[in-house]
């Protein structure tokens, strides 16, 4: 009688991966005066002062509007934000 073939059971090295919504890229904007943007961005303040400081001197005509968290996760936006908005910055910084 042949011998059964072993099964190994083992963790994968890369661990556990949490599923991500993937969204292809939208157009460019033409222009940005006039847009309204959302500048979310978790994490460490320091850069990110700089940053938003940086793109509100550099772009007064646009129509900022700013969501922070100091966790590692960004704030999403709602559904309405999303219809509403021409523009999305998101990230995390750490």
């Amino acid at each position: 009688m042949a011998e059964k073939e072993k099964i190994y059971k083992c963790l994968s090295p890369v661990g556990n991966q949490v599923p991500v919504d993937v969204h292809p890229l939208t157009p460019r904007l033409d222009k940005l005066d006039g847009k309204e943007i959302y500048f979310s961005i978790s994490g460490e303040p320091d850069i990110t002062i700089a940053l938003e400081k940086e793109l509100k001197t550099r772009y007064p005509d646009v129509d900022w509007k700013v969501k922070k968290t100091y966790s590692t996760n960004p704030i999403p936006l709602s559904e309405e934000e999303k219809k509403t908005c021409d523009g999305l910055i998101q990230g995390v910084s750490w």
